[in-house]
């Protein structure tokens, strides 16, 4: 499902229409942007949460030539589902 479909797929649910369910969407993931920006978690009950985590540099491999480079240290985002996703999701 892309972003578009699931625009349709809110506005359909909601009783909404397409510009205020984009409206809704765009909202959310602005929030969720920033709120993950500053370090904070974004926890939906049921559905899972969304945190930053620090990942160490490490040395890696071109896969192309098979040089050994160096990867620096950053920040990424991880998304652990809630209980509830993963027993609907089996």
């Amino acid at each position: 499902m892309n972003k578009a479909e699931l625009i349709s797929a809110i506005a359909s649910q909601a009783d909404l229409t397409k510009v205020d369910a984009k409206k809704a969407l765009d909202a959310f993931i602005n929030v969720a942007s920033e709120s993950l920006k500053n370090g904070e978690r974004l926890t939906l009950v049921g559905f899972g949460s969304f945190s930053v985590n620090q990942r160490n540099a490490r040395n890696g491999r071109n896969p192309r030539t098979g040089k050994k480079i160096n990867i620096e240290a950053k920040k990424v985002v991880r998304f652990k589902t809630g209980a509830e996703l993963n027993k609907l999701v089996k």
